[in-house]
C-alpha cells in the first residue's frame, strides 16, 4: 500500500508519499519533472502514517531555519547508478554544497568507472525526494545555480534559506 499526504511549504503545496518501508517520494504539486513515481489516484491518504508524519515534522523544521537532526526513512526506486548519487547527495551537509563534476569524481571513485557530470545531472533530476535528499544543494561547475525540476526561483529560496553561495 502506498500512502500520500500534503504539505504547505512556503514555496507551495508538496505531494508526500510513502509505502511500508518508508519515503517514496516528496515533490512539488507543479513540479514539471513530476518526480513522484507513482499514480497519486492509486494511494491512500494518510496523514498518520508514521513516516509521512516523519517526513512532515522534517519539513517543518527545515522551513522553519533549523537544521533536522533525523532523516525519516527512505524507500527509493531507481537505478543502481541514481541511488548511488543520491546517497551522494543526501550527505552533502546543510549551508554546504557539491558540483556535478565533483559527485562524478565520487561516483568514479567508488564504481572504478568514469562518471560524467551529466550522468551525474540525470540522476540528480531524478530524485524522487525533494529537499530532504537536497538536490538543490548540487551546482553547476564555477557554482553556477544549474537546474531544478521544481523551478530556479525555488532552488534560489532554498539555497539562501541555507545560506549557500552561487553564481547565477
Amino acid at each position: 500500500m502506498e500512502y500520500l499526504t500534503q504539505f504547505e511549504s512556503p514555496l507551495g503545496n508538496l505531494y508526500i508519499t510513502a509505502d511500508e518501508v518508508g519515503l517514496t517520494g516528496v515533490a512539488f504539486e507543479q513540479d514539471k519533472g513530476n518526480r513522484l513515481s507513482v499514480d497519486l489516484n492509486n494511494l491512500k491518504y494518510s496523514d498518520n502514517q508514521p513516516v509521512l508524519m516523519d517526513a512532515k515534522l522534517w519539513l517543518s523544521l527545515y522551513f522553519f531555519g533549523s537544521v533536522p537532526d533525523f532523516l525519516p526513512d527512505f524507500s527509493l526506486k531507481g537505478t543502481d547508478f541514481c541511488k548511488q548519487v543520491w546517497k551522494i547527495v543526501e550527505k552533502i551537509p546543510y549551508g554546504s554544497s557539491m558540483t556535478y563534476g565533483e559527485i562524478a569524481n565520487l561516483v568514479a571513485k567508488q564504481r572504478g568507472t568514469k562518471a560524467s557530470p551529466q550522468a551525474v545531472g540525470n540522476a540528480v533530476a531524478k530524485n524522487p525526494i525533494a529537499i530532504i535528499i537536497p538536490c538543490h544543494r548540487v551546482l553547476a561547475a564555477g557554482f553556477g545555480i544549474g537546474g531544478y525540476s521544481a523551478g530556479l526561483t525555488r532552488k534560489r529560496y532554498l539555497l539562501e534559506l541555507e545560506h549557500i553561495e552561487y553564481n547565477e
